[in-house]
């Protein structure tokens, strides 16, 4: 089963950043997530672009900037300029979401855009010919270290039905709870992309945890 893994930095050691960085570097891992949060869209604040910049000057995997800030319009430029491959921003925080994908797209990035856990994945069908990745939330977003939420799998399942429907080509990433307890069940559900935080930098050795994860399904 091809799928990736993106370790998200935000539950690494702040103060080791570049080492932490670099050991994704050596690692398995596809992808480095970024959350950025700005503590209106979310109770929690992270790293505004400055931050970004450097994070994605030092890593040599994909940086998958994940937006969890109001206005998202006005900074996509600012994030594709900072580094960023992926930007993903959220289905709530536009009223304008087609206009939003494609500005995202016009900068070269690929488009993402995440769902909260609430958030029916039906309201975004009508985009999926335009998303190049959708985000599903299985936990609140805004802290790291919560527990997943198993109705996500449900979600996965509808969502991926509806791309192989439409013969889109939309991958799903999973953001939230993520670890060896449980990835199994969510990429069997259809997930392609698993951001997991914690289960990586809180483990006794990362590197061979992303190794475990990557070898999962291999005899």
């Amino acid at each position: 089963m091809d799928f990736k893994i993106a370790p998200s930095i935000l539950a690494c050691d702040f103060g080791k950043i570049q080492e932490e960085i670099e050991m994704i570097n050596a690692s398995a891992a596809d992808w480095l997530h970024i959350d950025v949060m700005d503590g209106v869209f979310v109770p929690n604040i992270s790293f505004g672009q400055p931050i970004v910049s450097k994070m994605a000057e030092l890593n040599a995997k994909v940086s998958d900037v994940h937006l969890m800030i109001v206005n998202p319009e006005n900074y996509i430029q600012d994030f594709r300029n900072a580094g960023a491959d992926v930007i993903t921003v959220h289905y709530e925080a536009s009223n304008h979401l087609h206009r939003l994908v494609h500005q995202i797209k016009e900068t070269g990035a690929e488009a993402g855009v995440a769902l909260n856990p609430h958030t029916p994945v039906e309201l975004i069908f009508d985009l999926l010919e335009d998303i190049d990745l959708v985000c599903l939330m299985s936990v609140n977003p805004g802290f790291g270290g919560q527990k997943f939420i198993y109705k996500t799998l449900d979600k996965i399942k509808r969502l991926k039905d509806e791309i192989v429907k439409i013969n889109a080509g939309t991958i799903i990433e999973i953001d939230g709870g993520v670890g060896l307890q449980n990835m199994e069940a969510i990429l069997k559900a259809g997930a392609d992309v698993l951001v997991a935080g914690s289960s990586v930098f809180k483990s006794e050795d990362p590197t061979a945890t992303i190794e475990r994860m990557k070898n999962l399904f291999s005899s």
